[in-house]
């Protein structure tokens, strides 16, 4: 079973930077689109960002302009670039693969901004 790594996550203060990366283990096939997703306690998991294989983007409102997602094909990599980090972007962040068979969720790593 593929699973996928993420890694990035930490304590930044208000209008700093954080770059998060996740790694399958291994080999995925037919990838329709890689996401970010966020979740903050007593709040449901909501989508942050996600990219198509044609690199299509989309992001939630709150992050516009401040956030980045990007892909490697060759590596099934996706990572999401923070800029201007807010307290509110407080949470745990998951990485998600959705392919025509399944979809993969990574483990989750936390970012907690300082105000």
């Amino acid at each position: 079973q593929v699973q996928l790594v993420e890694s990035g996550g930490g304590l930044v203060q208000a209008g700093g930077s954080l770059r998060l990366s996740c790694v399958p283990s291994g080999r995925i096939f037919s990838i329709i689109d890689m996401g970010w997703y966020r979740q903050a306690p007593g709040i449901e998991r909501e989508l942050v960002a996600a990219i198509t294989g044609g690199g299509n983007t989309a992001y939630t409102d709150s992050v516009k302009g401040r956030f980045t997602i990007s892909r490697d094909n060759a590596k099934n990599m996706v990572d999401l670039q923070m800029n201007s980090l807010k307290p509110e972007d407080t949470a745990v962040y998951y990485c998600r693969i959705h392919t025509l068979h399944m979809t993969f969720w990574g483990q989750g790593t936390q970012v907690t901004v300082s105000s």
